[in-house]
């Protein structure tokens, strides 16, 4: 019986499924022109005019060869795809250096993980200085055009409001920043004294025709008294700070600064306000010129572009042949081509610009939060984000119930979109920051998508009554019983029972008090009445009568304030519910069987990365945990005790988001939504992926013909991990081996599940 079945088995086996990830957008999307995501460096190449590469704020490294016509992604494999600064070493532009962490000090703004080098254009790569910069971020790398092993980088700690935040308590992120030097090519590197604070380095260049000419900026965005312009003229070994026409050191902020090519005697620097605890105030200081090598500036009539949040984008630049030529970029771009005398704006499609560099026809290209532009001879502008998957999703990715392809999700400063076809290209339905998005699941024809603040509920939702604190993007659930039931958090939970319309307050604050908000909200699929939330100031609490009352349960998650679904309720038990930790150093993944009361960790040998959202799939009996990590997606079949990266083809970027369906009718499913690549899609967990071609019996999320040749193995043996199904059909284990388990494990394999 079991020889037939094995001869069976194999003839069946000739085609190799496999669970891989796949790639859905938005790539671009149709709004601006056509956006991506946040692009936080262009380089371009000096010789090829084709030839650019672009970095995105969370979205890693891509290369275009064809003038951003068309892009590739370099760099799914390296350890983060947040990146700060990109260059090309001066003697061999085959050689391409990529500062990681990005140095733009919001929420958002993650840590890095050193420098990557390669010296094949992105094809291969080298980590340098993990050690020197892990947990910040390198704003800037300058690399002696004389001798290339002589080297220096800016760095700076990780953003983020409350202080920080973006850091998610890395061990390293308090470690020392600045002005870091390297003479062996950036294998090792020593922090720079003399004269220069150990404070946020926010800006670095070089003379052209003097080596040894520096300048940094101080650019501490809460305000310090060492910041400033600082100048060293013995290639580092001492600074002294320029003050000569400049305001005093307790008035900047952010500071950027840019050398003329042409003229090496200028610099221009440029400078918004220091900003309070929560972010606000950053306005534009001003923007500044020397014609004496930082000796003594001239202050210059600059457009105010900065809003009030200047630390998040200050950016200054000067053309490479016309010294007088100069851009100051923020929320906006204004050009003088008088050396400062007069100002004109000259604002890209999409606002916040992070990136200005000029390709070798002359072109100037521009990296800001909607991907990459390029300004043609005549002035007008253009998209060049066909392909360029850099999209950071925000939060509250929903899908249609019965057709696969309907998705809505928000994105950073590029709004709610649409994916409604196979395209890559996803439609904008709204702008802004695009928050929580939710189908109603009776009526799919109602959709609900919000904008950052209180309130700004659109789609199917008007948001009448809603006040009080808001998380940036407030979330909301709609009620699986009864669709015109929906809760609403700020501090704390208001009701609606007309599907959005008006809303009345259903519980008191949740928080601690002011600022805080309640960042997570969850519904028990099985019983609306229990109620899970999180706040920002790291609490968990549950109610079990639908959202009036709830007790505190937990004082300890300290998460990160753009986590959108940290929490998970099991759908067969309401008072069985996971939670997500997204810091360092402390849990990552906890139940708790009695609605909070008492907890487990379920970390196993997960390894120590922020884990952003859980989600459960709990079909075949035991339950199997996904969970979204800074580090791609990992899950568990054996309730946390082990843990394996969970597909192939995921890039290893921030996933914020993790839908699983199983009852689809193309099979079950896993949808990820990324910080910085976009939405993603695999099959869901299979009880036929029992091995990883390693013949050991691990799972790897495929199945191929290594996981029916090692079942048959087990199955043939009586081996315990042949025991896959009680006799129900329903993959429940029953600590036996008997021929149930075989007709279960070929309906899986050949289902595909």
């Amino acid at each position: 019986m079991k020889r037939a079945t094995t001869i069976v088995f194999l003839m069946l086996a000739g085609e190799v499924l496999g669970q891989d990830w796949r790639h859905l957008g938005p790539a671009p999307l149709n709004a601006f022109g056509g956006a991506a995501g946040r692009v936080s460096a262009v380089v371009c190449s000096p010789t090829d005019a084709d030839l650019y590469v672009a970095c995105g704020a969370d979205g890693g490294v891509w290369r275009s060869r064809d003038g951003g016509g068309t892009w590739a992604a370099m760099s799914n494999a390296l350890p983060t795809t947040a990146i700060g600064c990109a260059v090309l070493d001066p003697s061999d532009e085959r050689v391409l250096y990529v500062g990681t962490g990005e140095p733009n000090f919001a929420n958002h703004s993650r840590h890095g993980a050193g420098l990557f080098k390669s010296t094949d254009l992105g094809e291969t790569w080298t980590i340098l200085g993990e050690g020197v910069f892990a947990g910040r971020c390198i704003s800037h790398v300058v690399i002696d055009p004389g001798d290339s092993s002589v080297m220096y980088a800016a760095v700076t700690r990780a953003g983020g409001f409350p202080t920080r935040a973006a850091a998610k308590r890395h061990p390293r992120a308090l470690d020392p920043v600045g002005v870091y030097k390297s003479v062996d090519g950036g294998r090792t590197w020593g922090l720079l004294g003399g004269g220069l604070p150990a404070e946020d380095a926010t800006s670095l260049v070089m003379a052209p025709q003097d080596r040894s000419t520096l300048y940094a900026a101080i650019g501490t965005i809460f305000g310090s008294a060492a910041n400033g312009v600082y100048r060293s003229v013995d290639a580092g070994a001492t600074w002294s700070r320029v003050q000569a026409g400049l305001p005093t050191a307790d008035s900047f902020g952010r500071i950027d600064l840019a050398l003329a090519p042409s003229r090496p005697d200028r610099v221009y620097a440029y400078a918004s306000r220091p900003c309070d605890a929560l972010g606000g105030g950053a306005t534009t200081l001003g923007a500044w010129r020397s014609d004496d090598l930082g000796l003594s500036w001239m202050f210059l009539p600059v457009n105010s572009q900065q809003a009030t949040y200047g630390w998040y984008f200050t950016h200054a630049a000067v053309h490479p042949t016309n010294a007088d030529e100069a851009y100051f970029a923020g929320l906006g771009m204004s050009r003088t081509l008088n050396a400062g005398v007069s100002f004109a704006v000259v604002n890209p499609p999409h606002p916040d610009v992070h990136a200005m560099a000029w390709d070798a026809a002359g072109r100037m290209v521009v990296g800001t939060d909607g991907g990459v532009y390029r300004r043609t001879g005549t002035g007008a502008w253009e998209s060049r984000n066909a392909g360029l998957g850099t999209i950071q999703i925000y939060a509250g990715l929903s899908t249609h119930p019965t057709d696969d392809t309907i998705m809505y999700v928000g994105l950073q400063d590029n709004g709610t979109v649409r994916r409604d076809s196979e395209s890559l290209v996803w439609t904008q339905v709204a702008g802004g920051d695009g928050g929580w998005t939710q189908i109603d699941p009776r009526d799919p024809t109602r959709v609900f998508w919000e904008s950052q603040g209180t309130g700004a509920l659109g789609g199917a939702g008007a948001g009448a009554g809603l006040t009080g604190r808001n998380c940036f993007l407030p979330p909301y659930v709609i009620d699986p019983a009864d669709s015109r039931r929906m809760l609403y958090a700020t501090e704390r939970i208001f009701r609606s029972v007309d599907g959005g319309r008006t809303w009345t307050a259903l519980s008191a604050d949740l928080t601690s008090g002011v600022p805080h908000a309640i960042r997570a909200l969850a519904m028990a699929p099985s019983d609306s009445r229990m109620v899970y939330a999180a706040t920002n100031d790291s609490r968990i609490l549950a109610s079990e009568d639908g959202g009036a009352t709830f007790t505190l349960r937990l004082t300890d998650n300290h998460g990160w304030p753009r986590v959108t679904r940290e929490i998970a309720v099991d759908p067969r038990d309401a008072r069985t519910v996971y939670l997500a930790g997204a810091t360092y150093g402390s849990p990552h993944v906890r139940r708790s069987r009695d609605a909070g009361a008492t907890w487990e960790v379920l970390d196993g040998d997960l390894p120590d990365v922020p884990v952003n959202v859980v989600a459960l799939d709990t079909r075949f009996g035991d339950t199997h945990i996904y969970v979204g990590t800074d580090a791609g997606v990992y899950a568990s079949h054996d309730e946390g005790r082990t843990w394996r990266r969970y597909g192939r083809g995921l890039p290893n970027a921030c996933v914020v988001d993790l839908h699983v369906e199983p009852a689809r009718a193309t099979g079950g499913r896993i949808v990820a939504g990324t910080q910085g690549r976009g939405v993603w899609v695999a099959p869901s967990y299979c009880p036929a992926d029992v091995d990883d071609g390693s013949g050991t019996g691990s799972a790897d999320g495929g199945v191929t013909v290594d996981d029916l040749l090692y079942y048959l193995s087990i199955y043939e043996s009586g081996g315990v991990g042949a025991d896959v199904d009680d006799g129900s059909g329903t993959g429940r284990r029953d600590r036996g081996v008997t021929i149930d388990d075989l007709l279960y494990y070929v309906q899986r394999y050949e289902g595909g599940c």
